[in-house]
Formats: structure tokens, C-alpha cells, sequence
């Protein structure tokens, strides 16, 4: 199959120009940092000029980030990779022919988890563009996490269908699974090991050769690409179980009077030679785009590849489908904390104004993927509550208004609920934030452990936070009006 393409991409050269489909958390960064390699002469970055995001084509050519939050590098990497002229982004696909190599970065979402059907219509849609405008000697790298088996299946035909090239014959095909999160994502992209799986060995090097230029600490290993795309399914899969665990925990430290903070530390204080304890963090909500959907492309892989071999209990849910529906659960426990507290003083969830800090799914970012906030706003208004959203660096949501003012937010607020870790929060007064909600035992809800409970608690606050089973039913502190 492969005869003739090493030959092929020796012929070629070296990789000199890198095109990076989708301009998004993945694609910006890796682009500007393919820019500023030594041995790079030319990236473009290939974004849809679509009333949703084409406004990052002109952002990105001024030398700007559209992202938002802290990212660090990332805007002084992305002004001097276009004052250099070594980066530019267009809509242009035909472009793509310019390219020794390109790169994939476009989201796949599943519409509905249960029927384990991804929506691949953006991917499968970008990889057609590029297959049209493929040349001989070209390396495609997909780094969207897939379902197993996308590369050398659907991704392979779509390309040789729309470009009349065979793939380990005419150009290279790998799979490099992204392996970023938000607020490190440069960082990331440099010291992260890189997994590389080509649909043959000339491929996996070509594509190695291609991430050398961005690796400063990481390294490449190489293997194949269905293992790859098994690895990156399966690392945010035990990722999402590590934190189903912590949740439950919280969930049981909850209902037995405890705090899972100290449980956590207790735990995790046994260290040595063959002991490991990868206890994570309870919270209210596991959000974004990779945790909320890869265990789906991992199970799909198995159930489609696997068929009629798998052997699994026939009586029992897979143990990462369930980690994946308790950690769905927590905004919904968020809901019942809340209500819970209403009640301490004699209110419902209906008619009360509930402030809900932090609409991006991780702290000091803008990234409001599948955000865990969403479920818990539609929960409480379904309830009749009202609900006031603040986020400082997410400015727009569809059909979610989001203010930037926090005092107004704060302003007659029944509850204030607490989703994202964002650093403002960790600085809440509790007297003035108490004086502006105008209720003398306003509801505190912690979904992050942001606040100390006890300085709430100590000037009227009804408190309630994840895990706090040790201070979920304390007394309330009745105050002096004249004093308070």
C-alpha cells in the first residue's frame, strides 16, 4: 500500500507550509506556533465565513485573538506571527493546494448520547474541502476527537472520493488527537507528549515529522491511528470517571455530615512506591467539549468495531456511561442545594431572583461549551424562578443574556450560585454582597469551593456547597438588624 509514498514525500521535502482547519481552541494556537518554527515558511489558517464565526477572519489578520479569558502567549504570539507574515486566515479553500500539510481541528458533538450518533457534518464537511483541493504528496492530519475507526474509514474515503488520490499511495493520512485545555493552550501544545497514528509507518513519521516543529519538552509516540483515537477517547473517558468518583464521594460526604475536602486530602496523603490515588475535584458540573462527549466515541468504537467480539457483562451499564450521567447529575443536585436553602427560610424556588456566577464551563476562560450552568438555569426557571447570569469574560450566549455587572446581579438576589471558578468570586464580600441582595438570610450556593462557608454563615447567609455535608445543615446565625 505504502511503496510508493515514502518515495513520494522525500521527493516532496521537507514539511514548509501547514494549513489548520478551524479557528477555534485547537486551531488558533497550533497555527500561530506551526508560524513562529524555524523551519516553517508559510501557515494559513482555514476558517468559514459564517454569520457564527467569521468575524474571527478579520480578528485573526489584524493580529488579533478572538478567545477571550487568560491565555497566556497566546495574542503576542498571534500579532507577531502576522506582522511577520508568516500566518494569514482565510475562507479560501482552495488554498489548501499551497499546503504540504493540513491539519483538522472541527468539533464532533453528539445530538443525542443515547443513539451513539455523532454529528461528523462540519468535519466531514472540512475534510471534503480539503480532499477537492488534495495534492500528490500532501500529509491530512485529523486532530478532531472521532470514534474509532474514522480514520481509515469514512475520513480515508471522503478524502480519495473528493481528490482522486489514494491515501498511503498518492498523499499521507494520520490521526494527532489534540490534547489542550483551556487557559494552558499554548503550553499545552509545546510540552504535551504527542500521539500520532498514521494509517501506515510512512504516514505516523510524516505526521511526527510535522509536530517536531511546535514540541519543546513533549515527545512524540507514535502507533497507530485507531490507537489513537482509542488513546484520546479513552483519556478524557477515565478523565470523566476520575471525576464521577469525586462527585459521588461528594454526593455520599454530603448525606453522612462531612467535609470531602478533608476526605479528598486524607486520601490523598498515602503516597508511596506502588500506591497512586488520582483523586480529582467534586463540583458542579463537568462542561466543555471533550469530557461531555468522548466516552460516547469510545463506546461507539466498541460497539462498531467490536461487534459480535466484545465480551462485557450482558446485565450491567458500562461503567463509563454511568460516571458520565452522575457527573450530568450535579447541576441538577446544584437545583436541589438551592432549593434546599430557599426552604431554610421559608421560600421556593418559585418567584425567587437567583444570581448565577460564571456561564464558561473552566475558570478565567470564555469557553462556554456545554456549559453546567445551562442545565441548572433551564431547572430553576422551569421552576419559576428568575435568573441573572454574570461571567466577566463570556459576553454572549444564544438566547442567555450576560450581564458584566455583578453589583446589579447581586441586587435583590435570593441566591447567589456559584458555577464557575472564576478569580473574581474568590473575593465575594459577604456583608456588602448580603446589604445588595436586601435579604437578611440571602442563600449562598458553592459549586466551586470559592468561599469560606463560616464567613457567610457568621453574618446571615443560608450556605449550601458541594461535598459540605459538615456544614450543609448548620444553624442559622439570626442577626441584630441595628448591629448587622
Amino acid at each position: 500500500m505504502s511503496s510508493s509514498l515514502a518515495p513520494l514525500l522525500a521527493e516532496r521535502g521537507p514539511i514548509r507550509s501547514v494549513g489548520v482547519v478551524g479557528m477555534g481552541y485547537v486551531g488558533i494556537p497550533a497555527a500561530v506556533l506551526f508560524a513562529h518554527s524555524p523551519g516553517m515558511e508559510r501557515v494559513l489558517g482555514f476558517q468559514r465565513d459564517s454569520p457564527s464565526s467569521g468575524f474571527k477572519i478579520g480578528m485573526l489578520n489584524r493580529g488579533e485573538s478572538p478567545l477571550k479569558g487568560e491565555e497566556p502567549e497566546l495574542e503576542s504570539l498571534i500579532a507577531e506571527a502576522v506582522r511577520s507574515g508568516r500566518f494569514a486566515c482565510t475562507p479560501d479553500f482552495s488554498r489548501v493546494g499551497e499546503c504540504d500539510a493540513v491539519t483538522l481541528a472541527i468539533q464532533t458533538p453528539f445530538a443525542d448520547p443515547s443513539d451513539l450518533l455523532p454529528d461528523f457534518g462540519p468535519l466531514f464537511d472540512g475534510i471534503r474541502k480539503v480532499g477537492e483541493h488534495l495534492e500528490r504528496g500532501m500529509l491530512v492530519v485529523l486532530e478532531s476527537t472521532v470514534t474509532p475507526g474514522t480514520t481509515v474509514g469514512p475520513a480515508r474515503e471522503l478524502l480519495e472520493e473528493a481528490s482522486g488520490l489514494r491515501a498511503g499511495t498518492d498523499f499521507a493520512l494520520a490521526h494527532a488527537p489534540e490534547r489542550v485545555m483551556v487557559g494552558r493552550l499554548v503550553r499545552n501544545i509545546r510540552e504535551h507528549d504527542r500521539i500520532v497514528g498514521g494509517i501506515d509507518p510512512p504516514s505516523t513519521e510524516r505526521a511526527a515529522e510535522l509536530y517536531r516543529h511546535v514540541l519543546t519538552t513533549g515527545r512524540i509516540i507514535p502507533m497507530t491511528a485507531t490507537a489513537a483515537e482509542v488513546t484520546k477517547t479513552a483519556e478524557n473517558t477515565l478523565r470523566d470517571l476520575q471525576i464521577a468518583a469525586v462527585n459521588q464521594l461528594a454526593l455520599y460526604c454530603e448525606a453522612m455530615g462531612v467535609n470531602v475536602y478533608d476526605v479528598r486530602d486524607g486520601v490523598d496523603s498515602l503516597k508511596g512506591e506502588g500506591i497512586t490515588r488520582a483523586v480529582l475535584w467534586p463540583g458542579a458540573g463537568v462542561g466543555g467539549h471533550c469530557l461531555t462527549k468522548d466516552t460516547y466515541h469510545l463506546e461507539r468504537g466498541a460497539h462498531t468495531l467490536g461487534k459480535d467480539i466484545l465480551d462485557f457483562p450482558d446485565d450491567l451499564m458500562s461503567l463509563y456511561v454511568v460516571a458520565r450521567r452522575i457527573n450530568e447529575f450535579m447541576p441538577s443536585h446544584m437545583a436541589r442545594l438551592t432549593s434546599d436553602g430557599l426552604a431554610r427560610t421559608g421560600r421556593r424556588l418559585d418567584g425567587a431572583r437567583i444570581a448565577l456566577l460564571g456561564w464558561a464551563f473552566i475558570g478565567n476562560s470564555d469557553d462556554a461549551r456545554n456549559p453546567p450552568a445551562e442545565p441548572f438555569r433551564d431547572l430553576v426557571i422551569a421552576s419559576g424562578a428568575e435568573v441573572r447570569v454574570h461571567d466577566p469574560h463570556v459576553h454572549s450566549y444564544p438566547g442567555v443574556p450576560i450581564s458584566r455587572d455583578l453589583d446589579g446581579v447581586f441586587e435583590g438576589a435570593d441566591a447567589v450560585v456559584i458555577f464557575t471558578s472564576h478569580d473574581e468570586y474568590r473575593s465575594l464580600d459577604p456583608v456588602r454582597t448580603r446589604h445588595l441582595s436586601g435579604h437578611e438570610h440571602p442563600v449562598i450556593v458553592d459549586g466551586r469551593n470559592m468561599v469560606d462557608p463560616d464567613a457567610f454563615i457568621g453574618v446571615g447567609w443560608i450556605y449550601k456547597g458541594i461535598g459540605r455535608g459538615d456544614r450543609n445543615e448548620h444553624p442559622v446565625a439570626w442577626l441584630d438588624r441595628r448591629t448587622s
